[in-house]
This record gives C-alpha cells, structure tokens and sequence, in this order.
C-alpha cells in the first residue's frame, strides 16, 4: 500500500502558508510554522523516550493548541493517537489505557472544577505497561501540579523543531476512536491515516472548503471525539484554515468569538444550535455574525425541525446536515451545498461512499418504498478498520463485503436522500407498535411553551412499554405537564402521545452536547 501519515495535512499548510494563522485561543495566536514546529518537538520527545511506530499514545485534553500540537506529534513519530473524554474518571482511564495497550500518555492539568490531570494520573498509576506520563500545565513555565511527574514543556526543553516525519503505510492505524459504550464497555475503533485524510479531505467536494479562500471554522466541538477532529481540525488544516478554540462551548463565548474572528464556518451538535438561538438578545450583533458566516453544519444526533427554520431565520444561512459515526471517520453522508435543504434529512452518502437500508437484525437489503424503514449500512474509504482487540465485535460490525451496520434507522426518499428515524436501539414497543422517540420530539418542539424534549420509554405492565417525554420550557413560560398530556393526544396517534411528561430545568448530555437518555427514567 502507498506510504502516507495523517500529520501531512498539517505539514502541507505549513510548507505552502507558514506564516498563516492556524490556531487562535482568546488572546493567542499561532501560525502553521509555530504549530509545526512545536509538533516536531513533540515527536522528537516521544522517539527520545523509546517510542516507535505503531505505539500508542493517549491524549486526553480539551480544545487548547496543545490538543493538535500532540496530535500530530504522536503521529509524526508513527504513533497512534488515543484521544480520551476529557470528563473520564481514573478508573474508566485505566480501562482505555489498558485497552488500547497505551505506553504513553499526555493530560492536561485541568482546573480544581475539572481536575483532568490528576484523574489521568490515578488512572495511569493502575495501568502496568504506560511507561511514559506527562502533564501539560496551562502555564508551560509552571511545575507540574502532580508530585513525581513531568511536564510536556519539561520534556520538550531541547528538542528540536525540526523531525523527518515516519512514514506509514495509509492503512496503518492513525487514531483509536473511543465509542460512547452505549452498550457495554467502550470500544476502540481504529482509524486508518487514509480514512481521516479522505474524510477531511471531502470538505472541497461537499461544501467548496478551498486554500485560496480558507475558511475561519470556530471549534467547540471536543476534539477528542471523531466530529471535531475531522471537521473542526483536520479538514481546517488540510486547507490552511485558521481554527479558532473554546475550551467548552458557551453559547455567549461562541457568539463573541464568532464576531471578533470573523468565523465563515460553524459546525456543532443540535443543542449547541439550541444554546446559540437562546443567546440571543439585544446586545448580540447577529447580523455582523451572519455576514460573515458561510457555512454552518450539523451532526452527532437529529436536529430539530424548530431550531432549522429559526437559524435559517436568524443567521441567513441553510444548516446543512450530516450523519456519521466514529466508525466512519466520521462523515457518511451530507445534505448537498447550493441545493435547497429538505428539513430533517441526513443528505446523501458523500463522495466515494455508499449507504444502504437492511431488515434491522440481518444483512438482507429493505424492499424499498419512501416509508419503508432500515438499518443505514455504510462502505467506502471512511470505513474503519475494526475494533481494537476485538475480532469478533469488528466480525459483527462489518460483512465480508465491506459494509458497516449503523445500529440507525433511516427511511430514503425517491432522490436518494437519508432521512434518521431514531436509533435501533431507543425505538420504543408500545403496545406491538414501534414508536420513534425523534417523531414524538419534534411534535412536542412546535408547542409554544416547549424548547427541547427527550422522550424514551419506560417500563409498564401490560404495554411493555409507556412513553415518557421530559421538557425544558421556554423562559416565561408556563404550561403543565397534564396540559401537555392532553395537548400530545390531540396532535398524535393513541398510540403516540406521550402518557408522561416531567418538566425538568436541564437534561443531562455528554461532552460532545448529545442528550444522554441513558440516565433519564
């Protein structure tokens, strides 16, 4: 196979446009030579240390530059990056570094609320086999905050900027991709260098993403997760774009930022939209906003209907959705630019890729008709190579030809176009009917009282399953739960409408923003 390492995409902009800004954080600034540089020290420290290609080694940072200079360090060096949740407690640290055969391991120091750096360090201490422990303090002057161990800048002090990158095989794995673990532990998805570097790459194709007009992207999606790293990193480097860094969104922070940098490209989850559209008031300048704003995109969950129309009306600018997985690098499929968008769809499969619909539960194709619905399959070059250490899950995955099954269900139109019901695995049976909680959510959103809803299903004696909707209202307003009852039964089949409903101040969500119906009951 042809040699190529992912770390390229930063190489190739730092060649052709070094003086370029590549990364902003608030006051900061740094050009594509500045990140560059700094990665190659980064891999000079790992080969010092004894590191060698095809060796992992763990990240666990939220977005700060050091994020990306580490990133392509490791995988300068040959390594493979193992980005880690930055909110993972030491015991679930532990679990990822003895899963994924870590031998070194890079965490930032965090902050007394969110003390990353010492939740990395308890979990490092229970793994045998992690040689190598580094704390990337917010001041690289400072000592480390954790006795006994080292700092990044410590460990870079004389190395130098300059490092012959290794060269790997494009099927080499560049990045383990950690899945949520919905269902039992989580799993490693490796991630070929070629699989990242086609998916970034396709942001020419799907949305004219180009070196001479490079777009300034705001990134507040976790790099640590497939969404960010693609679209908020990787794709902006690939064509000299200038990245500009929030350590967490808020949705205040995000709309100056956006402002001050003169952001062209937005890219987040459904809630973060939500968290924009709430923000606004009086002192925001939203229409300097959205002179500037080119694209804005969205995936990670469905993005509800309400919050589509009032952008649109809001921002002037068309959110063009996606869908993918980790497993997929991550985007599968993507609504096509310059086309009027069909609210509610997924797009069509991307260049080089192919989508399909089979009988949940086997690999046999759907009869297609516009209502039928299926389990989304997905082969192309953003397909993983499979779960790390785990054949017999990778074997359950992927068929012998090359298709991934999504675990999501998807109806497709006569064009070709992808529309998300729900999740396999969240569907709803009440009653011997199949109920989609994202179709009870979107009616529950037109209410005039109701911002966001979660609807899953809980367990009743002769139903097998009772549907329960949680709501977050609108500031001001006031409606009860009966009242949303008894308004859910006029608007829905019996069958539908949720029976109960609890009005709840916030909904827990992960830390890419995807509501957690997990811990809902």
């Amino acid at each position: 196979m042809p040699s190529y390492n992912l770390a390229e995409l930063l190489e190739g902009s730092a060649s052709a446009f070094p003086d370029r800004t590549a990364i902003v954080l608030g006051d900061t600034r740094l050009s594509y030579a500045q990140v560059n540089g700094a990665a190659d020290q980064v891999a000079n420290l790992l080969v010092s240390r004894g590191v060698e290609p095809g060796d992992k080694v763990a990240l666990m940072c939220p977005n700060l530059p050091y994020f990306s200079i580490v990133y392509f360090g490791i995988l300068k060096a040959g390594a493979t990056v193992v980005p880690l949740n930055v909110l993972l407690k030491g015991r679930e640290v532990a679990y990822h570094l003895q899963d994924s055969d870590a031998v070194a391991f890079f965490a930032f120091q965090g902050t007394p609320e969110l003390p990353i750096g010492q939740e990395a360090y308890d979990g490092f201490g229970a793994v045998e086999g992690v040689e190598h422990f580094f704390v990337i303090t917010a001041d690289p002057a400072a000592a480390s905050p954790i006795e006994g161990t080292e700092t990044l800048f410590q460990g870079l002090a004389g190395q130098p900027p300059t490092f012959e990158t290794v060269a790997t095989d494009e099927d080499d794995t560049a990045v383990i991709l950690y899945t949520s673990g919905t269902t039992g532990q989580p799993k490693g998805a490796e991630l070929r260098h070629r699989n990242m570097r086609d998916n970034a790459l396709s942001g020419a194709e799907l949305f004219g993403a180009s070196a001479e007009q490079p777009d300034t992207t705001l990134c507040v999606l976790p790099l640590f997760h497939s969404f960010g790293q693609t679209v908020c990193q990787n794709g902006p480097f690939a064509f000299g774009g200038t990245v500009v860094m929030l350590p967490r969104f808020e949705p205040r922070a995000a709309l100056a930022a956006m402002l001050q940098e003169k952001v062209t490209q937005f890219a987040g989850v459904p809630t973060m939209y939500w968290g924009l559209l709430g923000a606004l008031d009086d002192t925001v300048d939203v229409a300097t906003i959205a002179a500037d704003l080119r694209i804005a995109t969205a995936g990670g969950s469905a993005l509800p209907v309400e919050v589509h129309h009032e952008f649109e009306k809001r921002f002037g600018v068309t959110i063009l959705e996606g869908y993918g997985l980790s497993e997929t690098s991550p985007v599968a499929s993507f609504s096509v630019f310059g086309e009027p968008v069909r609210v509610g769809s997924i797009g069509v499969p991307i260049p080089g890729v192919e989508m399909k619909l089979l009988q949940p539960g086997t690999w046999d194709e759907i009869e297609w008709t516009p209502e039928a619905i299926g389990e989304i399959a997905i082969r192309g070059h953003n397909v993983f190579k499979g779960y790390h250490g785990r054949p017999d899950a990778t074997a359950e995955a992927i068929d012998a030809d090359g298709w991934f099954r999504s675990g999501d269900l998807a109806r497709r139109d006569e064009d070709g176009w992808y529309y998300i019901v729900d999740r396999a695995k969240e569907m709803i049976i009440r009653g011997g009917f199949n109920v989609y909680p994202r179709e009870i959510e979107e009616v529950l959103l037109t209410h005039p009282a109701v911002s966001l809803a979660a609807v899953i299903g809980v367990p009743h004696d002769s139903h097998g399953e009772e549907i329960k909707a949680f709501v977050i209202l609108r500031p001001g307003a006031s409606v009860t739960p009966e009242e949303l009852v008894a308004w859910g039964k006029e608007q829905m089949a019996a069958y539908k409408y949720p029976r109960i409903v609890e009005i709840v101040s916030s909904l827990p969500m992960t830390a890419t923003g995807k509501i957690l119906k997990r811990e809902l009951s």
